[in-house]
């Protein structure tokens, strides 16, 4: 054997897997695609926002959680229905057990620590037993994605100076090695050095091939976000028509070789129709890798307008409901839509997902984070106001319409009619003078200001939009952004990939987006947000200490 074990994907699941066996003494042989300088795969990219019910951060924020609610919000937004959904609804069911129990705890022994202010994602907006988080739930990461890679890393890292873990990067797995029904190893291409910075794509020069054996495989490594063409195959017909125009939200290597691999090894891959993409989308100014897109992170007060100028009806409003939205959308025939904001809004509500967006967070900085606080945009977001082609900005609503119009025309899209969006908005503006209204997204605004952390940092004053002095007018055009996929090879509790007999096929683990977080998909039809990082954690550490206890 050339390791005990052996992790195909060195994400964060891949690192939590092989940091968990070495710990338990076992020698690990963690295999990656990319250079060195790609450890830690999507999280390091990420905004780091974790899941945790009834967290301290929660209390001092005035936020009442429980278990059973997060567990009522989870299935609302799961909305379990097939008969393949029993390992998913187990793993569902362990994984909140974990986010209201030891999660925080077992985290902040490892260094990981909080930014105070607990975000509300992902609002749903139905009824009380529908989609969405109850209460603000999402834990931002001192440090943001780095801050959640890094006691992992350096825990693997120290397992490697003992000996414990090689590293194989720039290797490609093509194949899993299978004896008699059973997964001894892994076959693959060793590809040309690559020096290029994180995130950008490496080349695909092959070098060499390798053949590694081992006592089991563990599956790490990602869904098929970064494959535009996998993702329209992939698309629901209940999503509506697949977009045309996609903006990319994770690096062109996160391609989803390793889900096809293991399946012709035996696997059995289940929900592949369930995806997360966001609606909020910006094409990228300052791009790293192929398509790259941003997300928009929105507080609640922006008017959104399908292509055509249309609002969007309740519930459909900024940070509440990704996949309704979606599907409302798809629905218009466009695969955009718009923000029409103030400069008052941008200010105190815009923010971008992303560790790279976020240098105050990630670089540790309070003084840089309470700059937050003053005028104006963060430097992040007024970049992106002044160099990003989805930007218009303009004095008055006819300047405003006429640029929309030529940003929508650069990508054959219908023109506004200016009557109608002033009539749109001048609506919703008299709704503004009363603190109620009959205006659903108004009650909303005003309900989310009730929150503390809200009114504080993420929600602006309600103020008319065509009021001057809350100016300039701004209007973002909207993409279509991909990201995760929900489905993957279905695992029983222990993280055993399962065959198509529902019996685990022997040697083969799996952990993270390639088991759709964690039995298939954890997640159902929706996420409540922080989520990803936190299944990643969660599936990565189960799939290590199983197969650490089932190797001699």
């Amino acid at each position: 054997m050339d390791a005990d074990v052996i992790v195909v994907g060195g994400g964060l699941a891949g690192l939590v897997a092989t940091a968990e066996l070495a710990d338990a003494g076992k020698k690990v042989l963690l295999l990656d695609q990319e250079p060195p300088q790609s450890l830690g795969g999507q999280a390091f990219w990420s905004f780091g926002g974790l899941f945790l019910v009834d967290s301290p951060e929660q209390r001092r924020m005035g936020v009442k959680d429980s278990h059973d609610l997060a567990w009522q919000d989870w299935l609302g937004s799961a909305a379990f229905d097939r008969p393949e959904d029993e390992w998913p609804r187990r793993w569902a069911e362990a994984y909140v057990d974990f986010a209201a129990g030891e999660k925080r705890s077992w985290l902040h022994a490892m260094g990981l620590r909080f930014f105070p202010v607990v975000g509300w994602a992902e609002r749903g907006g139905a009824a009380a037993d529908g989609h969405g988080n109850s209460v603000p739930r999402f834990h931002i990461t001192w440090g943001t994605g780095p801050g959640v890679v890094a006691p992992f890393e350096r825990r693997v890292r120290a397992a490697a100076e003992k000996g414990l873990v090689t590293f194989a990067f720039r290797h490609r797995v093509d194949e899993l090695v299978t004896a008699a029904g059973a997964v001894t190893g892994v076959r693959g291409t060793i590809l040309e050095a690559s020096d290029v910075p994180r995130g950008v794509s490496s080349s695909r020069v092959e070098a060499g091939v390798f053949e590694y054996a081992a006592q089991a495989v563990i599956v790490t490594s990602g869904g098929i976000g970064g494959d535009p063409e996998l993702v329209r195959k992939a698309w629901p017909a209940r999503l509506g028509t697949p977009p045309k125009r996609m903006v990319a939200g994770v690096p062109a290597h996160v391609d989803g070789r390793m889900l096809g691999i293991t399946e012709a090894a035996g696997g059995r891959i289940i929900n592949p129709d369930r995806m997360w993409h966001y609606t909020e989308g910006l094409r990228n100014w300052d791009p790293i890798w192929p398509d790259h897109g941003i997300r928009i992170l929105p507080g609640p007060s922006s008017l959104w307008l399908d292509a055509t100028g249309k609002r969007l009806p309740a519930p459909f409003f900024p940070g509440f409901d990704t996949l309704g939205t979606l599907k409302h959308l798809m629905g218009t025939g466009h695969d955009y839509s718009w923000f029409v904001l103030t400069q008052k809004i941008i200010e105190k509500e815009f923010a971008l997902s992303g560790s790279e967006q976020n240098p105050d967070l990630t670089g540790k900085s309070v003084r840089d984070v309470l700059k937050r606080v003053r005028p104006g945009a963060t430097p992040p977001v007024e970049a992106f106001k002044q160099h990003g082609e989805d930007f218009i900005i303009a004095g008055t609503l006819p300047d405003l319409v006429e640029g929309m119009n030529k940003l929508a025309a650069s990508s054959g899209g219908p023109a506004l009619d200016l009557d109608s969006v002033r009539g749109t908005i001048e609506s919703r503006d008299r709704e503004i003078a009363n603190p109620y209204s009959k205006d659903a997204q108004i009650t909303a605004i005003n309900g989310a200001r009730r929150y503390r952390g809200d009114k504080l940092v993420r929600v602006a004053t309600p103020h008319r939009l065509l009021d001057p002095a809350a100016g300039p007018l701004i209007a973002v055009r909207l993409n279509i952004l991909t990201r995760k996929t929900l489905g993957g090879l279905q695992t029983d509790l222990d993280a055993r990939v399962l065959s198509t007999d529902g019996t685990p096929l022997p040697g083969v683990y799996a952990a993270g987006e390639a088991a759709g977080f964690g039995g298939g998909g954890m997640h159902g039809y929706n996420s409540l947000e922080g989520t990803f990082l936190g299944g990643c954690i969660f599936s990565g550490r189960t799939a290590g200490r199983a197969a650490a206890a089932a190797v001699s």
